[in-house]
């Protein structure tokens, strides 16, 4: 076996075993230059074995469902399936989207496959992975295996750099005292500046509940989409606010 193929073969490894790897580490693991391990994870992009994020690779084969994620996802899966078709079908043509990370906003990429019209930008390593489109740009950060997204202030400093058409945000609750919250400390407030239009997407199971932390106001979102479930008094409380969609 040549340099080569060993090093790719312990990159792999690594990636595999210890999560998202930067190139300075990788070069400094190897003892070789960057520019070299630039070319071994270009290699492995390829051959579609690694997924670059900036800075770096993460293992393509490690993106899969973790239980706590997994479990989450079949909860109220019908609704979130119809709350995704329903925020897909304002996606217009060669239009720019941000998608936050989240089991409703993975629906949304799922009705998404095959737009070859658009641009998607994302920090969920789940909406990447199941999403096909034209263009799909994933955020910098480190990665969170709980929840198959990246976290940190990479996230924050990519965002702040986009200006999408449309932003479609989920939540832990929304409150009618408090606004909409999320138990995430690791949320990233500045995805509700990275586009013209902000779509909440939530499953009214989560209306009228607070969660840890405050995100932001009810009428900071101009549409917000729900399932047929919401109660009668809580949609025309909301429809006050915003403007509701009710996905049947």
């Amino acid at each position: 076996m040549s340099a080569n193929s060993f090093r790719k073969k312990e990159i792999l490894w690594l990636l595999a075993n210890e999560g998202q790897r930067s190139i300075a580490e990788l070069a400094r693991r190897f003892n070789v230059a960057e520019m070299t391990v630039r070319r071994d994870l270009h290699a492995l992009a390829e051959a579609g074995q690694v997924l670059r994020v900036p800075g770096g690779a993460v293992l393509i084969r490690s993106i899969t469902f973790e239980r706590d994620f997994a479990d989450r996802l079949r909860k109220n899966s019908q609704e979130k399936e119809k709350i995704g078709r329903a925020a897909a079908a304002l996606v217009g043509e060669n239009e720019s989207i941000v998608l936050d990370s989240g089991t409703t906003t993975l629906n949304i990429a799922r009705h998404l496959r095959g737009r070859k019209d658009i641009t998607v930008i994302t920090y969920s390593l789940a909406v990447l992975d199941d999403l096909r489109a034209a263009r799909v740009e994933i955020t910098g950060g480190r990665y969170r295996r709980s929840s198959l997204d990246m976290v940190g202030h990479q996230v924050s400093e990519s965002l702040r750099k986009i200006h999408a058409n449309k932003v479609f945000l989920g939540a832990a609750t929304l409150s009618f005292t408090r606004g909409i919250m999320v138990n995430d400390p690791d949320a990233p407030r500045e995805l509700l500046q990275a586009g013209t239009q902000r779509i909440l997407v939530m499953d009214s199971s989560k209306i009228g509940k607070e969660a840890l932390y405050f995100y932001c106001q009810i009428s900071d979102c101009e549409i917000i989409i729900v399932d047929s479930g919401i109660k009668d008094e809580d949609l025309r409380r909301l429809r006050k606010l915003a403007k509701t969609i009710v996905a049947e």
